[in-house]
């Protein structure tokens, strides 16, 4: 796929007045404080993972709505101080999968919280385990556009919610420093994780590739590739409901997310990225963190020829590198050798 976007000078320096819902804070303010009224945690159990240098529990915890959301908790095997913890979330129709898939950070001396995403998992990798019971709202059979009409009723709305209560959950886990947490993910998990660095104020860093929800309006414009491509079909037989679809949206703009985040930030971005276009990154990117009032450490790496897939392994080498220099800033190679 050639480059489709906006050229690299011009994306560098790419930042789009973002229409912002007036009650966008209060919304979330509201969300959360909601989600936040019972205990986060409701289970914890070892699970067989057929490794030996990794130890993984099988987590449930509640996430909206107190809804129970399934979880990965992993950690290297041996090691009793508290570890800094990596929150990651899955792609796109995703789910959990299996406790020995995603090692990466654990090896790299982790503790390791695998979210599940609620009512998907069933179009890629090895499922989920997490329903989601109240899909019920009108919208296409695809998660994007699942309760689309509605902010409240709205697919995102829950996930989000969920995404944030998995930094809580981490938290409270045995063998987590709770004062450094990460949030990480690619595509549908990157703007997952940039929606926590914007609702979690003492987040320690977030890592971003090929975010979905970023830039979305110019998204839907670009791009008929699913998940974009799925709102764009809804709104191709729902012929009148496009403003209402895009109030919604507004309030799961991944731009407006990363304006209110403080955490340090690395992201990652292909430039033929025919999926979550690149305009989309950078324009989180250029302005992520502009009303906090500080400016948080951030950098950003573009990969000219790759599409969807962003940097591959080249990227997630940058990202631990970056990370250990943040989250064990003692450290000056790759955190924990």
């Amino acid at each position: 796929m050639p480059a489709f976007d906006l050229p690299a000078t011009e994306l560098e320096r790419y930042r789009p007045d973002v229409q912002e819902p007036p009650d966008f804070d209060g919304f979330w303010r509201d969300t959360l404080k909601e989600a936040a009224q019972t205990d986060v945690l409701v289970s914890v159990r070892p699970a067989e993972n057929g490794l030996r240098l990794t130890r993984t529990w099988d987590v449930t915890f509640r996430g909206f709505a107190g809804d129970p959301v399934r979880a990965w908790y992993s950690r290297p095997a041996g090691v009793g101080e508290p570890l800094p913890a990596v929150v990651e979330y899955a792609g796109y129709g995703r789910g959990r999968g299996l406790p020995h898939e995603r090692l990466t950070w654990v090896n790299a001396g982790y503790a390791h919280l695998l979210m599940d995403n609620r009512g998907q998992g069933d179009q890629y990798g090895n499922g989920g385990s997490t329903p989601d019971p109240h899909a019920s709202a009108p919208g296409g059979p695809g998660p994007a556009a699942r309760g689309l009409l509605d902010p409240r009723g709205y697919h995102y709305r829950r996930l989000i919610t969920d995404a944030v209560r998995a930094v809580a959950a981490v938290r409270a886990l045995p063998g987590v420093d709770a004062t450094c947490v990460a949030a990480v993910g690619n595509s549908q998990g990157g703007g997952l994780a940039l929606a926590v660095a914007g609702l979690v104020p003492d987040l320690a860093a977030a890592l971003v590739t090929a975010p979905f929800l970023c830039g979305i309006r110019r998204a839907l414009d670009l791009t008929d590739a699913s998940p974009y491509g799925e709102i764009s079909a809804y709104l191709s037989v729902h012929r009148g409901a496009q403003e209402a679809a895009y109030r919604t949206l507004a309030y799961m703009e991944g731009v407006s997310f990363a304006r209110r985040a403080a955490a340090p930030a690395h992201f990652g971005v292909g430039l033929r990225d025919t999926v979550c276009p690149p305009s989309g990154a950078y324009a989180a990117f250029n302005r992520y963190g502009e009303l906090t009032g500080v400016d948080p450490r951030k950098e950003i790496h573009a990969y000219p020829y790759n599409g969807h897939e962003g940097g591959d392994a080249e990227q997630v080498r940058r990202q631990l590198d970056w990370a250990g220099g943040v989250l064990e800033p003692g450290r000056v190679s790759s955190p924990r050798g």
